[in-house]
């Protein structure tokens, strides 16, 4: 049956979900974003593996610029002063058509907005009132219009305001005490670090993970440290912290930094109207230690997609039931990377690199591990 669908929130997901029903569909549905205009001049980077990329490929990513993306071959894995402990494979999870890839998020949101960006999306469209009339959601927004449509997808971030206006119980993000800190470079050889692969570099209480966004040589830094407060204009000495521990990373961090606080959802909570589904980080919201941000933002518009146009009966139940599970393995290991990454105990570095190197040569582990979640 034909429906009617609004989206809320121009990110990755909300764009992802719109390209599917275009190309794929004959629902009617449009875009609402908050802001005036879409952010094109962030140009940080993300990584998609091959369960994104995937479904990327459905909408036609396989066509974008060879020179805007990158496809890194592994991880090196180093302690903070650069000395090698392993390094893990990448090319074991790619297919032919489907390779893990990295880019920057600008480069993403322009390949997702092309075909929605006139007739589907509308800016500076902020929810002021939402009803139900004759089986149906009408949405107000503050600039006196409204929709009435079949279904509701908040696609609006970790402070989802779409949540506000349909769910009574609160799930606010918490902050996880941890400061994001990035910049773009232009070489990474004063590292000595291998630049066709993701280099990520552990030190004490903080991590740092650097690889190439594209075939210019440009190259994403992100610094993740331990604070228990977030002071953007403390920025510099918080970068200290890691430079005390190799001196190196002083000339690395000189050029434009941007910052950001970390946090995560709490819980994982059903949508209490059948009518409206998050994805998304509004769906749940989680740390970037296993790089799968973008990924399931990607992920859970290609499952909601699915089940809208199976027509289920219970639509509302099968997509929870598939997402929190999902959502809950991905948490598990993006936890366990945070902890594990952030060791101050030298004798805990010391056993965590000895695991390491252990573990990434079990074929078993690594399927597990990693498997289940780049080859979904």
């Amino acid at each position: 049956m034909k429906k009617k669908i609004a989206i809320i929130g121009a990110g990755i997901a909300g764009l992802t979900l719109a390209n599917l029903i275009k190309k794929n569909s004959d629902h009617e549905f449009m875009l609402y974003e908050k802001q005036e205009s879409l952010s094109l001049d962030e140009g940080y980077g993300i990584q998609l593996s091959t369960n994104s990329v995937k479904i990327l490929n459905i909408i036609g990513f396989s066509k974008i610029d060879n020179n805007k993306i990158f496809h890194p071959t592994g991880v090196d894995f180093y302690n903070i002063q650069n000395k090698k402990i392993c390094e893990l494979d990448l090319t074991q999870f790619n297919t032919k058509e489907n390779k893990y890839t990295t880019l920057k998020r600008t480069t993403l949101i322009e390949f997702l907005k092309d075909d929605v960006y006139t007739q589907h999306l509308r800016f500076g469209k902020k929810i002021k009132e939402v009803s139900e009339l004759k089986g149906k959601v009408l949405i107000k927004f503050d600039d006196n219009t409204n929709d009435l449509v079949d279904l509701v997808v908040g696609a609006d971030g970790i402070f989802s305001n779409t949540r506000s206006f349909f769910e009574k119980k609160k799930n606010e993000p918490k902050f996880k005490k941890a400061v994001a800190v990035r910049t773009i470079l232009k070489t990474k050889s004063e590292l000595e670090i291998n630049e066709e692969k993701i280099s990520l570099l552990m030190g004490k209480n903080c991590h740092i993970v650097i690889y190439p966004l594209n075939k210019n040589k440009e190259i994403n830094l992100v610094c993740i440290i331990r604070e228990k407060k977030y002071d953007p204009e403390n920025i510099k000495s918080l970068i200290n912290k890691v430079v005390t521990q190799n001196s190196r990373f002083e000339k690395v961090f000189n050029g434009d930094l941007k910052s950001w606080p970390l946090y995560f959802t709490p819980q994982i909570l059903p949508s209490t109207n059948n009518k409206v589904f998050y994805i998304g980080d509004a769906f749940n919201g989680f740390l970037p230690t296993l790089a799968q941000g973008a990924g399931q933002s990607i992920e859970s518009a290609y499952e909601l997609f699915n089940l809208i146009q199976e027509n289920k009966a219970d639509i509302q139940n099968a997509y929870f039931q598939e997402r929190s599970k999902r959502a809950k393995i991905v948490r598990r290991r993006s936890n366990i990377n945070f902890f594990a990454f952030h060791f101050s105990s030298s004798i805990m570095q010391a056993l965590r690199n000895f695991f390491m190197k252990f573990l990434v040569k079990r074929k078993n582990f690594i399927s597990s591990y990693l498997g289940t979640i780049y080859n979904n």
